[in-house]
C-alpha cells in the first residue's frame, strides 16, 4: 500500500534523532550542498530578495543560514508541529552550538552571510502551514531540502508537490533545492518509519524542465559518514521559474 503525505502524522517527525543523525557536524554532503548552494546566492546582492521561502523547511537551519547572504525575509514554512517549535526555539531563545560550523562555512563561502548566527537567522519568521496551502507567486525566491522526496512514496505527488514548489515564486523567481537520491521508505531513529520516493538527477529534470528555465542539475555522491537510509546520493538543482 503506497503511503501518500496525508496518511502521515508529520507532528511526530522525530526531531532529536534526525538532527542527531544528520547534523551535529558538519558531513561532506553538507558541505557539497553549501559549497553549490553558495554559488548560487553570490549572484544577489545582500537584501537583493525581499521575500523568499524555504518550503517545508523542517529543523534543519543552514538553508536558512544560506538564504539570509541575499534575503531580507525568509519565510520558513513547516507542518509539523515538532519542527516548528525547534525552530522557534532556535531563532527565539536559544541557538544549538552545533550550528556554528555551518554558519562559520556558509559565511566562509559566501562573506554576505550576517557575521553571526542570530544575525543570519533574524529575517526567518517561522510559518506553521502546510505548503500546499501558499499563495502562488507571492516569493521572489524558493529554497526546498529533501522535502517532496520525502513526504510521500507516489511519483505523481512528489511531481504535484514540485509544481507547488514552482508556483511558490513569481514567474522569473528563483528555485534552488536538494533532493535525496533514490530515497526509500525509511527509518529516524530507533522505531519511526518514514516515506520516500526514489528519485534521480533524470526524473529531477523531467519534473522541472516543463516549470522552469535556466535549469541546472547535478549529483552528489553518497555520503558515508550519514546513516544508511538506503538512499544513493543527493541531487541539487537551480533554476527560474517559469508561469505555471
Amino acid at each position: 500500500m503506497t503511503t501518500h503525505n496525508d496518511d502521515v502524522d508529520w507532528d511526530r517527525w522525530p526531531v532529536a534523532d534526525y538532527l542527531a543523525e544528520n547534523y551535529r557536524e558538519v558531513h561532506p554532503s553538507d558541505a557539497a550542498i553549501i559549497a553549490h548552494h553558495s554559488a548560487f546566492y553570490r549572484r544577489f546582492p545582500p537584501g537583493g530578495i525581499d521575500r523568499s521561502v524555504e518550503f517545508g523547511a523542517g529543523p534543519n537551519l543552514y538553508p536558512l543560514i544560506l538564504a539570509s547572504a541575499a534575503c531580507r525575509r525568509i519565510d520558513a514554512v513547516e507542518a509539523g508541529a515538532g519542527s516548528v517549535a525547534y525552530l522557534q526555539e532556535q531563532i527565539c531563545h536559544r541557538l544549538d552550538a552545533s550550528w556554528l560550523p555551518f554558519h562559520a562555512l556558509c559565511r566562509e563561502l559566501n562573506p554576505d552571510v550576517p557575521a553571526t548566527l542570530a544575525g543570519a537567522l533574524a529575517p526567518v519568521n517561522v510559518v506553521h502551514a502546510d505548503v500546499r496551502t501558499l499563495p502562488p507567486g507571492f516569493y521572489e525566491l524558493a529554497s526546498m531540502h529533501f522535502v517532496a522526496e520525502g513526504a510521500t512514496e507516489d511519483f505523481d505527488e512528489f511531481a504535484d508537490f514540485c509544481r507547488t514548489f514552482v508556483r511558490t515564486v513569481t514567474p522569473g523567481g528563483h528555485l534552488v533545492a536538494a533532493f535525496m537520491e533514490n530515497l526509500p521508505t525509511h527509518r529516524i531513529g530507533p522505531a519511526s518509519h518514514w516515506p520516500g520516493c526514489p528519485v534521480n538527477p533524470t526524473t529531477v529534470t523531467e519534473v522541472f524542465t516543463p516549470l522552469t528555465r535556466d535549469l541546472d542539475v547535478t549529483h552528489i555522491d553518497t555520503d558515508r559518514t550519514l546513516p544508511d537510509y538506503g538512499d544513493s546520493g543527493m541531487v541539487l538543482l537551480t533554476g527560474v521559474a517559469e508561469p505555471v
